[in-house]
């Protein structure tokens, strides 16, 4: 297949990159189909490869190697400022390993279980807890059974409590099958998981109506 005049220049134009899109598509087309074209496609695209790669050194079609050139001296041109933004890519690419390592070391800390039983309020249920220490504090994950969702204006409430009776709120749910909750305290201090029924009346103290409850222990 014959090319129009200038085909080599534009072969060696879309080896690098650099043919008109419009003319790209035409181009293509043709190289599709012959085999010669495609072929000498191939060698401007292995030179231009050699050249980028080798420099000098490479022997080249005169205009390709001009063109390269141009586009070797543009590229000079922008180094530092690619060097700078590298330099911050790398820096925020080792910032986030480093978060990384923290927090996944925060993570597998000791573990805490506990198993919840039933009370009078709720005499059918059971559910399993597991407390994990991560940087932001424990997660908890709570599951449960034999609790009727609560919905509207009442909810369950999960607490933990300390030797002295104290109680700290860990969160608050609907329905307590695959539940996160959260502590700020640590449960080697507050060994004590409870769950209560709670209505959104204004009082953050605990209602004291509670369906489940259980040690905490080490996992």
């Amino acid at each position: 297949m014959r090319m129009r005049r200038g085909g080599q220049e534009e072969l060696a134009a879309l080896a690098d990159g650099s043919l008109d899109p419009e003319r790209r598509a035409e181009l293509e087309a043709q190289i599709e189909a012959s085999p010669i074209l495609a072929d000498r496609l191939a060698e401007q695209e292995r030179a231009v490869a050699l050249l980028r790669g080798a420099g000098d050194e490479v022997e080249a079609p005169a205009g390709l190697r001009a063109r390269l050139e141009a586009q070797r001296s543009a590229r000079t041109v922008r180094t530092p400022r690619r060097l700078a933004l590298g330099g911050v890519a790398a820096a925020a690419v080792a910032a986030a390993a480093i978060v990384a390592v923290v927090v996944g070391s925060g993570s597998h800390g000791t573990r805490f279980q506990a198993a919840l039983g039933s009370s009078p309020l709720a005499p059918g249920a059971s559910g399993e807890a597991t407390l994990t220490r991560t940087s932001s504090g424990w997660r908890i994950h709570l599951d449960a059974t034999g609790l009727p969702r609560l919905a509207g204006d009442r909810f369950y409430e999960a607490w933990l409590r300390g030797s002295k009776g104290v109680l700290v709120p860990i969160g608050t749910f609907n329905e307590a099958r695959n539940v996160t909750l959260w502590a700020g305290v640590s449960p080697a201090s507050y060994k004590v998981l409870t769950v209560t029924r709670e209505r959104a009346d204004g009082n953050q103290a605990s209602s004291g109506e509670k369906v489940l409850a259980g040690p905490v222990r080490t996992g």
